[in-house]
């Protein structure tokens, strides 16, 4: 499944994100005011850590990806905030690799957007997209498990077909051989009746 979609909308998503961390950025903050933590650059910072960590997975060797993919799960139990969770969840839902388990994936990723408030907007996004990418690619490997099935189907009862046939004209040319074996030994047993009656009718010789 092409994950060049999904990755390159993060894309578009982080540009946007680190537009309005920029944006954000320029405004005055008043003197003794409580610290806010500056939304648009949170945002920003939290879609590179996924892309990041999506690249670096997809760019790995299969020892590393696995080890990567079992530390991202350990961080998420031991852990369960929305960064590691979520990327936990992206990294099972990112093809290619021996340990993309797009079942696990579309749960994990359903859990996180049934909570949408507990997400920034490019967390709302990379979820949203990639769980839409991984019910498609489901989808699409419960249908081709069909067309396979059906097929091994078809394929099965042209076997049985063709065995029934076989075992039809291999049944009938034995019928026909031992037709012929009886009718041989009754024309057989005719001529030895000729044979016979000729013997006797013939004169005896002086």
């Amino acid at each position: 499944m092409n994950v060049v979609r999904p990755i390159a909308l993060a894309c578009a998503l982080l540009s946007l994100a680190a537009c309005g961390a920029v944006g954000g950025a320029a405004k005055p903050v008043r003197e003794h005011a409580e610290p806010v933590v500056s939304r648009p650059a949170a945002d920003a910072e939290a879609a590179r850590a996924y892309l990041v960590a999506i690249g670096e997975l997809q760019a790995a060797p299969p020892a590393a990806q696995a080890e990567m993919l079992q530390s991202a799960r350990a961080a998420a139990e031991a852990a369960p905030t929305t960064l590691n969770r979520l990327r936990y969840a992206l990294m099972l839902a990112l093809p290619g690799h021996a340990g993309a388990d797009p079942v696990a994936a579309r749960r994990q990723l359903s859990d996180l957007a049934a909570r949408p408030e507990l997400l920034l907007p490019t967390e709302r996004a990379l979820a949203s997209v990639m769980l839409a990418e991984v019910e498609e690619r489901l989808v699409l490997v419960a249908e081709n498990r069909r067309l396979q099935q059906a097929s091994a189907s078809r394929d099965t009862d042209r076997t049985a077909t063709l065995a029934k046939r076989l075992q039809a004209e291999v049944d009938e040319n034995a019928r026909l051989r031992r037709a012929v074996e009886d009718a041989q030994k009754k024309l057989d047993a005719i001529m030895e009746v000729e044979r016979s009656l000729t013997s006797r009718g013939s004169p005896p010789k002086p």
